[in-house]
């Protein structure tokens, strides 16, 4: 259930994070970095959650 939650968090985050990195340059880029930023913010919340053994 925690390792769902910390894939959410990083997802939420990373999506932001590229958002507000692409809408500097346009609707498409921002966009584009936004499901950037989701993927790896997904991986980042599972590997942190595989790390701790929640």
């Amino acid at each position: 259930m925690l390792t769902k939650m910390l894939a959410f968090i990083g997802a939420t985050a990373g999506g932001a994070i590229g958002w507000w990195a692409g809408e500097r340059i346009g609707f498409m880029t921002a966009f584009m970095l936004s499901m950037l930023g989701t993927g790896l913010g997904i991986y980042a919340g599972m590997r942190v959650a595989r790390h701790y053994e929640i």
